[in-house]
C-alpha cells in the first residue's frame, strides 16, 4: 500500500500552494537510463583492470520488486534505479529517470505536521522505515547513495537481503554492509548511508593474508550473512546482534588426520545454502577445487524463520524412518536428531492443542555439548548395478580445477551443478535425502551470556573416517536411511560451454538460477552469458509420470562478447547480471559490461520445456498443414458482438414528429443507415465465418471421434489382457519368493561371510587406492621394466652358471701343479720370515746392552 500526500498552505490571496515539489520523471527504456549511457575518463579501462585481476564480477542486485541497484566503481556510489516491468508493453522494462532534484526546507509548521503522522505510519508498519517515507514528500529524492566511511578495497560483488533493506560490498580482502534505510544524511547531491565492515578483525586486518573466496545472505534470515574463507574455515555473522565476532564458525578439515593427499582437495573455493526440501534447507554445501563436494548439516542462524509445516515434516521422519529402524546406528542418529529439534524448535515437543495455530516457527540458540557436526562427503557417484566400484568413485571427468557451484531446488530434486575452469558444467542430483550428521566426542567451544543463553558456536567439522559405502540404485532403503552415509549423486549431464581457449590462467565461471524457471540457469563468463535448460529431472519426471528417456540439457547462448574465434583482443568482461521477471510470466535478463553498457534482453519461459514430437514415419502433407495453421476459433472482433448503435443528434422535440413528415423520415433514415452499418454487416461476417469454420470444425470432431474409438479400442485391449497380466504377476511374485528362500539359505552356508580386513590391510588398500588414476601409469610402465629386467638377469644367471659346469668336466691337473708350487713357495717364504724375525731379536738385545752400558758410565 503506497500514500501520497500533498502537504498545502494557505496564501495571502485566499489560493492554497503545494509545499511538496513536483518532480518530473521521465520513464525511459533501461538501457538508455543515464546511468548507463554516461562514461567517464578511464572508467571502462580501470574496470576491465579490476575485473581481469578479480575475475567476473556482479555489480547488480535486484530487491525482487521494483528497484534495480547498480555499484559504481569509478565514483564509489550506489545507484538506486525505480523500475517497472512490463510497461507500457507487456515485453519491455522502464526506469525512472529525474530530470532535475529539487531541494525545499521545510518550515517547522510542516515539520510538526509531518513527523506525527510519520511516525504513526511507521509504527503501522507502512513502508520501511523513515526514509521511503521522505521520499514520498518528494524533499529527498536522490538516487545516489554513498557510504559514510572510506572503502579501501575493490567491490566484486553485491548482494542484497530478502526485504531491501542492507546491501553486501564484497572485495576479495574486506566485507562492508550498507544500510539502505534509516539514519542518513545528504551529502553532495547524494544520500549518506550507514556502512559497517563485518569480521574487521579476521578479514579488513593489514597483516592478515586471508581472503574471502564467497558471501551470501542466509535464505531464512535478513541479518545473517555467512562467508567462507581461504583459511578453510565457513563463518556465519549475525549482523543485528554484532559484526565483529562470528556467531557460528565451522572449521573444514576434509583430510583425515595422517593421510596424504593432494593440495587441491584441502582448498575450499565455494560454498552454497540448501533450499527448502526437507532437511537441505539446514545444510551448507562446500566446494573444494579438486571437484569434491561436501556438506554440513544442520547449520541454522540464531532466530531465522521457517515453516511450521516443513519442521513437523522432518521431525515426524526422524520418528518414523529412524526410531523404528532395526540398526542400531540409524536409532542413534535420529534420536540425536529429535534431541536437536526439540531443543532449536522447543513447539515441536509440545501438547497438539499448543501448536494448531502455528504457521512459522523461530529457531532457538542451541548445540550438542558433547559433538560436533561431521564434514560429509566427498559426494560420490551412484553406482548401477553392473557399474565397477571404482567408477563411483573415480575423480574429476573435466578438465582444470573447479572455479564455482550453485545449488539450484526444483520441484522435488536437489540440483548441483559445478563449473570448471576448462569451460564445463557438471551438473548432479541428489539420489538421497540429507540427514544431520554429528561425531561425538568432539565438543565444540561455545560462547554464553550473563544469563547462560548461547551467543556463540566454534568447532572443528572432521571428515568420517570410516570408508564410505557404494550405493547403488538397486539397494533396499533400511541400507542408506539413517546411517551417516552422505547422499550419493547422480550424474544428469557434463555441459562444454566451448569457451575461447586461453593462454594464460583459466575461465571463471558464475552461475544464477532463474527465479521464474527453476530449470534454467545462466552462467556469466567472460565470453558473455549462455542459457542452460534441465529437460529432465529424476524425481520430478517420475512423480510427473513421465516416462521417457533421460534428455541432455540445451545450452543456448544469450549473450557474447568475443568479437569473433579469429579475434586476437580478448572478451571484453562483464560488470553486472540480474535476472527480473514478473507475475504475468514474463523474464529479463539485463547484463552490464565494463564500459557501464547496458544490455536487456527479454527470455523465453513459456513452452520451453515442452518437448517437440515428429513423427518421421508418417509424411507431412501441406494441406493438412494449411488447415492446421487456421486458428479453431471465431476472431476476438466477432466475439466482442456488434458495435454500439449511437443514437443521431436531434432536438429535445424529436418524439413529436410523425413518421411521415421530412424531419421524421430522415431521422428513420438515419437510424436505418446505423442498424445496417453495424448489425446487418456484423451479421455478414459472423455468418462468413461460421461457414468458412465449418468443415474445419466437422473435421476437428471427426478426428476427435475417431481418436476415443481408439482410446476405448486400447483400453478394451488392456481389459482383456489384465488378467493374463494378474497371473503373470502371481508368478512373478511366487517367483520372488523361492529365489529369497534360496537367498535365505545360500547366506546361512559357512563360505558366504567374508572374513574382514584387518586394520593394515584397510590402511594398505586406501594407500593403493589414492594411486587410482593418479600414477597408476607410471607405476604400471615401472612394474613392466622391472619385470622385463629380471627376465634377462635371471637367463644370464642360468647362461653362466651352465658354461661354468661345461667348462670343469672333471679334474684339472694344470691348476694342481701351480697349487703345489704356490704352497712351496708360502713355505720358503715362512722360513725367511722367521730368520729374519730372529735377527731382529738379536739387533734388539744389542741396542738394549749398549743403551745400559752407556748410562751406567754417565752415571759414574
Amino acid at each position: 500500500m503506497r500514500f501520497n500526500f500533498d502537504i498545502a498552505e494557505s496564501t495571502e490571496d485566499g489560493s492554497r500552494r503545494s509545499l511538496t515539489p513536483k518532480e518530473d520523471v521521465q520513464w525511459v527504456p533501461l538501457q538508455t537510463h543515464p546511468v548507463f549511457t554516461t562514461t567517464a575518463d578511464g572508467g571502462g579501462t580501470a574496470a576491465t583492470a579490476s575485473a581481469s585481476a578479480g575475475g567476473v564480477r556482479n555489480l547488480l542486485a535486484w530487491d525482487g520488486a521494483s528497484r534495480l541497484y547498480y555499484w559504481d566503481s569509478n565514483q564509489q556510489c550506489l545507484h538506486r534505479i525505480s523500475i517497472r516491468l512490463g510497461e507500457p508493453d507487456p515485453t519491455s522494462v522502464v526506469a525512472a529517470s529525474p530530470s532535475k532534484v529539487n531541494f525545499r526546507i521545510l518550515d517547522k509548521i510542516t515539520w510538526l505536521l509531518i513527523l506525527p503522522l510519520k511516525y504513526c505510519l511507521k509504527s503501522l508498519n507502512f513502508g520501511k522505515g523513515l526514509l521511503p517515507l521522505r521520499n514520498e514528500y518528494g524533499y529527498q529524492m536522490l538516487p545516489v547513495l554513498q557510504a559514510d566511511k572510506e572503502l579501501n578495497f575493490v567491490v566484486n560483488k553485491i548482494s542484497i537481503n530478502r526485504n531491501g533493506s542492507a546491501l553486501l560490498l564484497a572485495g576479495s580482502d574486506d566485507l562492508c554492509v550498507m544500510y539502505l534505510y534509516g539514519r542518513s544524511s545528504t551529502k553532495e547531491n547524494a544520500i549518506v548511508c550507514r556502512t559497517v565492515s563485518i569480521g574487521s578483525q579476521v578479514y579488513s586486518s593489514d597483516s592478515s593474508a586471508i581472503r574471502i573466496l564467497q558471501v551470501s545472505w542466509h535464505p531464512y534470515s535478513d541479518t545473517h550473512v555467512g562467508i567462507l574463507s581461504s583459511d578453510s574455515v565457513f563463518r556465519l555473522f549475525d549482523l543485528s546482534s554484532g559484526v565483529v565476532q562470528p556467531e557460528q564458525e565451522y572449521y573444514l578439515q576434509p583430510v583425515e588426520p595422517g593421510r596424504s593427499r593432494n593440495a587441491a582437495s584441502i582448498c575450499p573455493v565455494d560454498f552454497s545454502f540448501g533450499g527448502d526440501h526437507l532437511w537441505d534447507r539446514f545444510s551448507v554445501f562446500v566446494l573444494f577445487s579438486d571437484g569434491s563436494v561436501y556438506i554440513l548439516c544442520p547449520v541454522v542462524p540464531f532466530g531465522s524463520v521457517y515453516k511450521w509445516e516443513s519442521i513437523l515434516e522432518i521431525y515426524s521422519d526422524a520418528h518414523t524412518f529412524g526410531l523404528k529402524s532395526a540398526k542400531s546406528a540409524a536409532v542413534n542418529n535420529s534420536n540425536m536428531a529429535i534431541s536437536w529439534l526439540e531443543a532449536t524448535f522447543p513447539e515441536v515437543a509440545q501438547e497438539a492443542t499448543d501448536r494448531e495455530n502455528l504457521s512459522t516457527i523461530k529457531a532457538h540458540s542451541h548445540a550438542l555439548f558433547d559433538a560436533s557436526l561431521a564434514l560429509q562427503g566427498p559426494l560420490h557417484k551412484v553406482c548401477h548395478g553392473g557399474e565397477d566400484e571404482d567408477l563411483a568413485v573415480r575423480g574429476a571427468e573435466c578438465e582444470g580445477r573447479a572455479v564455482s557451484f550453485l545449488y539450484n531446488l526444483v520441484s522435488k530434486d536437489s540440483i548441483l551443478v559445478t563449473a570448471w575452469s576448462g569451460g564445463q558444467l557438471q551438473i548432479d542430483a541428489l539420489a538421497d535425502e540429507i540427514q544431520p550428521v554429528w561425531i561425538t566426542g568432539s565438543a565444540p567451544r561455545l560462547r554464553v551470556d550473563s544469563f547462560d543463553h548461547i551467543r556463540g558456536i566454534a568447532m572443528i567439522c572432521e571428515s568420517i573416517p570410516a570408508e564410505h559405502s557404494i550405493v547403488k540404485l538397486d539397494q533396499p532403503l533400511d541400507n542408506t536411511v539413517w546411517l551417516g552415509h552422505p547422499p550419493p549423486l547422480l550424474r544428469l549431464a557434463i555441459v562444454d560451454l566451448a569457451l575461447p581457449r586461453k593462454t594464460e590462467g583459466s575461465s571463471l565461471i558464475t552461475m544464477f538460477a532463474d527465479p521464474l524457471m527453476p530449470e534454467r540457469i545462466y552462467s556469466l563468463h567472460e565470453g558473455g552469458v549462455d542459457s542452460i535448460v534441465l529437460h529432465f529431472l529424476p524425481f520430478t519426471s517420475q512423480i510427473n509420470g513421465k516416462d521417457e528417456n533421460i534428455k541432455t540439457p540445451s545450452v543456448h547462448p544469450v549473450l557474447s562478447t568475443c568479437q569473433g574465434e579469429t579475434s586476437s583482443s580478448s572478451p571484453s568482461p562483464l560488470s553486472g547480471f540480474a535476472s527480473l521477471s514478473d507475475s504475468f510470466g514474463y523474464s529479463w535478463v539485463v547484463v552490464v559490461t565494463s564500459t557501464q553498457e547496458c544490455v536487456v534482453l527479454e527470455m523465453k519461459t513459456w513452452n520451453l520445456l515442452l518437448p517437440i514430437q515428429i513423427d518421421k514415419e508418417k509424411p507431412i502433407d501441406m494441406e493438412q498443414q494449411k488447415e492446421k495453421d487456421t486458428p479453431d476459433i471465431i476472431s476476438k472482433e466477432l466475439l466482442s458482438g456488434p458495435k454500439s448503435v449511437l443514437a443521431p443528434q436531434a432536438s429535445p422535440n424529436l418524439r413529436s414528429i410523425s413518421a411521415d413528415s421530412i424531419e421524421g423520415r430522415s431521422a428513420l433514415h438515419q437510424y436505418f443507415k446505423l442498424f445496417h452499418e453495424n448489425y446487418v454487416e456484423y451479421a455478414h461476417k459472423v455468418y462468413f465465418e461460421l461457414k468458412h469454420h465449418g468443415p474445419q470444425l466437422k473435421r476437428i470432431i471427426d478426428d476427435q471421434h475417431a481418436r476415443l474409438d481408439e482410446a476405448q479400442q486400447k483400453i478394451s485391449r488392456v481389459e482383456a489382457k489384465q488378467p493374463m497380466l494378474d497371473e503373470r504377476i502371481d508368478r512373478a511374485v511366487q517367483r520372488h519368493n523361492s529365489l529369497e528362500q534360496r537367498l535365505q539359505r545360500l547366506r546361512r552356508l559357512p563360505g558366504a561371510h567374508k572374513k574382514p580386513l584387518s586394520r593394515a590391510e584397510r590402511e594398505f588398500k586406501s594407500e593403493l587406492d589414492q594411486f587410482t588414476g593418479v600414477e597408476l601409469d607410471a607405476l604400471r610402465s615401472s612394474i613392466d621394466t622391472l619385470r622385463s629386467r629380471l627376465k634377462r638377469y635371471t637367463k644370464s644367471s642360468k647362461d653362466n652358471v651352465t658354461t661354468q659346469r661345461r667348462k670343469i668336466p672333471g679334474r684339472n691337473h694344470v691348476q694342481d701343479a701351480q697349487i703345489s708350487q704356490l704352497k712351496s713357495s708360502l713355505e720358503k717364504l715362512s722360513l725367511l720370515n722367521s730368520e729374519s724375525t730372529k735377527k731382529v731379536e738379536l739387533v734388539e738385545s744389542a741396542i738394549k746392552t749398549a743403551e745400559s752400558s752407556k748410562n751406567k758410565t754417565i752415571l759414574s
